[in-house]
């Protein structure tokens, strides 16, 4: 089945969570830092499912060529491991969210603080709470569905064995977060992912394992089959991320049966965060009478410019 058949079938919605202002996918406008320098060409996406989080962070800059991981050089390498995506939980208390647990490709939290957010119009600004910096988020999707699945793991169809472990699905829309975490846990080690790239330059093996963890994001085409666009991984560039193959075994959990490009046939278990064909954001947010008539009143000048920025 079609997955955005078996959320129209079976269609959910999780208790609790993050506020729906807070839902869809958002792309970072800029950030600003404490020293007054700002930042507005990181490629940085959010997804937002009810209850987790798909965050992408990408330079800006092509995507490197695909080769094998022993072939990258000592620069290319350093890109790589640069890279940010992860899938963690949201827990949204008194005004602040904060995540926790999740897969990573870096192996330490870079944004390790609560973030303080308010959202007016399509603008959703947040304030780290030590005042490093300060983020505008653009809401990009505005339709749905919305459908939220996180992947406990992916095994191989016939032997059962461990392919990838952890990760998520958010969709909203035409567009499509998702992130598979590493087969094996690394070792323990005090050094950063660009640390052990550096250190294991040259080693396909070794540079496999470290970089076994997928944060992508995809678009709709004409067709409904959704395109990576950006990716943590260069391979996974242009490729298509599969809706096919999805069934309903029991309560609160999705199953998908698909065959991988090296031929291999896989099952990906999923625990189902929230379905719901019929989702809808608007940019728009709600604001008090007064400020309305102050808009009408003085949208001579307050609208001369006006659009909607993305």
């Amino acid at each position: 089945m079609n997955l955005l058949e078996l959320a129209a079938r079976y269609p959910q919605r999780a208790e609790g969570g993050v506020p729906d202002w807070m839902l869809g996918h958002f792309r970072r406008r800029t950030i600003s830092f404490a020293d007054g320098r700002s930042d507005e060409r990181t490629q940085v996406h959010w997804l937002q499912s009810r209850t987790f989080t798909i965050d992408l962070r990408l330079p800006d800059a092509p995507a490197l060529p695909v080769r094998a991981w022993q072939d990258y050089d000592a620069a290319e390498l350093r890109q790589l491991a640069n890279h940010e995506g992860w899938v963690a939980d949201s827990v949204w208390e008194n005004g602040y969210l904060s995540w926790h647990g999740g897969v990573s490709l870096q192996l330490h939290n870079r944004w390790p603080e609560p973030a303080q957010l308010q959202r007016i119009g399509n603008c959703m600004i947040e304030f780290g709470t030590s005042g490093a910096y300060v983020e505008d988020w653009r809401l990009q999707a505005s339709s749905g569905p919305l459908i939220g699945l996180r992947l406990l793991e992916e095994c191989d169809a016939e032997t059962g064995e461990v392919l990838q472990r952890g990760g998520g699905l958010i969709l909203c829309g035409d567009r499509l977060g998702w992130v598979q975490g590493r087969a094996v846990e690394l070792g323990e080690s005090a050094l950063q992912l660009r640390e052990r790239a550096e250190r294991a330059h040259g080693d396909g093996e070794a540079l496999a394992l470290l970089f076994d963890c997928e944060t992508s994001l995809a678009y709709a085409d004409g067709q409904g089959r959704y395109q990576v666009a950006l990716s943590t991984l260069p391979a996974r560039v242009g490729q298509s991320v599969s809706l096919e193959g999805f069934e309903l075994p029991g309560a609160g959990r999705v199953c998908q049966h698909l065959q991988r490009p090296d031929g291999r046939a896989v099952v990906r278990t999923f625990i189902i965060d929230t379905l719901e064909p019929d989702w809808r954001a608007e940019l728009a947010t709600p604001t008090t009478g007064e400020a309305q008539r102050w808009f009408a009143a003085e949208s001579e000048t307050l609208s001369r410019y006006l659009e909607v920025l993305s």
